[in-house]
């Protein structure tokens, strides 16, 4: 599903140019379940990007479902996020001012599906995640686990092929990240392909493998037993 090679990623600050990857090789199957782990500016989060196709790269190249991305267009891009990514947020990102269902709606508004279908869509992804009898409250009427759930079904609308999740338990509590990576076990079981940055290691034990990077660089490769996970 995702592959990388030899990827190289700088930054520019003033006159001096930051790596921040140096070299990353990768890949992912369909199906698979990574969590992506290092310490602040170990590269984690330009790598999600990078697969996320928020963000380009240097060198190197990157497939995603045999697809190549690098040096695609952006309008290319754009079209390639709409199909076969979604994104989860730490900080969810809803829109304040318009009820969960029309959240959810959104990136069917953005790929010009009919409102009927569109509404039906959204209200199923509700359904699938739990918030059908919350498909009329705005953001401030629901607790962050129930907004982080409302943000998972607008990222799944559009049926993608990878779900990409910065940190999505971050500003939760125990008990709602909990049910958050009950839901992410649930969805890789049927097949969705995950790839995740976290810094605790309990929630990257849902993983079926955790990328730990440091200095750019991939330190250790690993598949987890998932004795974390809980059904």
């Amino acid at each position: 599903m995702i592959a990388l090679h030899n990827i190289t990623k700088s930054y520019q600050v003033e006159a001096m140019s930051i790596p921040v990857l140096k070299g990353i090789s990768l890949k992912v199957d369909k199906g698979e379940f990574l969590a992506i782990m290092g310490p602040s500016g170990s590269g984690k989060s330009t790598l999600l990007n990078i697969i996320g196709c928020l963000d380009a790269v240097d060198t190197g190249s990157y497939r995603l479902d045999a697809e190549m991305i690098a040096g695609a267009s952006e309008d290319r891009l754009a079209d390639i996020r709409s199909r076969k990514l979604g994104f989860v947020f730490q900080l969810f990102n809803l829109i304040p001012r318009v009820d969960a269902l029309r959240n959810v709606e959104l990136p069917l508004i953005y790929a010009g599906v009919a409102p009927k279908l569109r509404r039906e869509r959204a209200m199923a992804m509700l359904q699938a995640v739990g918030m059908a009898d919350r498909a009329a409250h705005t953001p401030a009427q629901l607790s962050g686990g129930q907004q982080q759930r409302v943000a998972i079904a607008r990222a799944l609308v559009n049926q993608p092929d990878v779900l990409i999740a910065d940190e999505p338990t971050g500003s939760l509590d125990s008990k709602a990240g909990h049910d958050i990576l009950r839901l992410f076990d649930q969805l890789n079981a049927q097949g969705l392909t995950i790839v995740m940055v976290t810094h605790e290691e309990d929630v990257a034990a849902h993983a079926s493998r955790t990328l730990r990077l440091r200095d750019g660089v991939i330190e250790r490769d690993e598949c987890n037993q998932r004795l974390a996970r809980v059904h």
